[in-house]
């Protein structure tokens, strides 16, 4: 039982941001209803490969820990399937186009008459104000837009590169669901819901804090630095005999650590590295000095040395040593869910962790319409209006 739970959201969203927020608070223990489309649900079913037995990995990453319905929103018996979920929920997500659930007569203005303490969070391209409110958005548009491309990559002149992950999706799951325990809060306080309303262009602006500070002090946008830092000196990744580890020697004493533990005694007293702003201004010197002295070891080596000197540091990892991380195994990031169809599979666990009410994950990804008939249940259906919902297309169940 995790601190959200008795909490009811219906999700009215697909592919990956307001997943993402549901996810979030399907994770803190909020009862996720994720109410797909008809007939063939979440787009994110179709994105194959990879798959497990013809099931969708990406779909089941973004989805364990909820229930699943299809409705046919197109016809009036569905409609009203998702008007009489609306009028008892306490968060609904949505992602769909502006004015989609207006045109529905599902709108937030409409809702909350019948259910006023209904938290309605909304995550777009670009918000449901301003000149692009109408446009579609995609995490590789936001991330271009926002700035984040411009600062990612190896060194100015080279081609735009986008983050590896879908940042600007991910962070606006996240930001939904911050805006969304926000907006509770407030309600426990007033009995009062609310509209919140965030973005992929916004989730991309927030993510450029420290570029932004440089850009709004000097005039200047800065580029893309590799792995290194704009306001830190080293704090960057350095190649060794057989691999690469990052180093956060930043701060003046990491910095004289790292001096002692590498016998260079010299590059404390060159000036061009005498304090943070220094080496920051001789970046590209200072790396060039310290390349070839990382070159000389292993990367275990370096790292025992570093750990024992009390100097930040880590290996880089791909994806599935991750996975296999002591740390990561530790704090149950990944773990084992149970599958309708598949059995138990693995996935990532939950990211916040609560010592009175822990939450977590229980179990895996709905199958399609897997629970369309509990939860009409639950919503005073009887068997036979589901039988006649089944029966005329309005809703899938299993």
């Amino acid at each position: 039982m995790g601190p959200l739970d008795g909490v009811r959201v219906i999700e009215l969203a697909h592919i990956m941001a307001g997943p993402c927020c549901g996810l979030m608070l399907a994770d803190m223990g909020a009862d996720v209803i994720k109410l797909e489309k008809a007939p063939a649900g979440d787009d994110s079913r179709r994105f194959l490969p990879p798959d497990i037995d013809g099931e969708s990995a990406a779909f089941m990453m973004m989805n364990r820990n909820k229930r699943g319905i299809v409705v046919d929103l197109k016809t009036e018996d569905g409609k009203q399937v998702l008007s009489r979920l609306l009028a008892k929920a306490d968060v609904v997500i949505e992602n769909y186009r502006k004015g989609t659930m207006e045109r529905l007569g599902l709108g937030y203005e409409s809702l909350k008459k019948t259910n006023p303490g209904l938290i309605y969070c909304e995550i777009s391209g670009f918000g449901r104000t301003g000149p692009y409110a109408e446009r579609g958005g995609f995490d590789l548009i936001a991330q271009g837009m926002s700035g984040l491309m411009s600062i990612t990559g190896e060194a100015p002149g080279r081609p735009p590169i986008k983050c590896g992950a879908p940042m600007a999706d991910i962070t606006a799951g996240i930001l939904g669901a911050m805006g969304v325990l926000a907006a509770y809060i407030e309600r426990a306080k007033t009995g009062k819901g609310q509209r919140v309303d965030t973005s992929l262009f916004e989730a991309g602006i927030v993510h450029t804090y420290w570029q932004s500070a440089i850009a709004m002090a000097s005039g200047t946008s800065p580029g893309p630095m590799g792995s290194a830092h704009p306001l830190n000196a080293p704090y960057e990744a350095f190649e060794t005999s057989d691999g690469w580890i990052t180093l956060g020697a930043a701060n003046q004493a990491n910095w004289l650590k790292l001096l002692d533990l590498i016998a260079a005694p010299e590059l404390g007293e060159d000036p061009r590295f005498k304090d943070n702003h220094d080496r920051i201004t001789h970046r590209f010197e200072l790396a060039g000095a310290l390349a070839p002295i990382f070159l000389t070891r292993t990367s275990d080596e370096w790292l025992s040395r570093l750990e024992a000197a009390g100097v930040p540091a880590g290996p880089v990892l791909d994806v599935a040593e991750m996975h296999r991380d002591p740390q990561t195994l530790a704090r149950e990031m990944v773990t084992e869910v149970p599958h309708t169809k598949l059995g138990l599979v693995k996935t990532l666990g939950a990211p916040v962790k609560f010592s009175a009410t822990p939450g977590g994950v229980t179990h895996g990804a709905p199958l399609l319409g897997e629970h369309t008939r509990e939860v009409l249940s639950e919503y005073s259906y009887h068997d036979k209006e589901i039988d006649l919902l089944i029966n005329n297309g309005t809703v899938i169940a299993l």
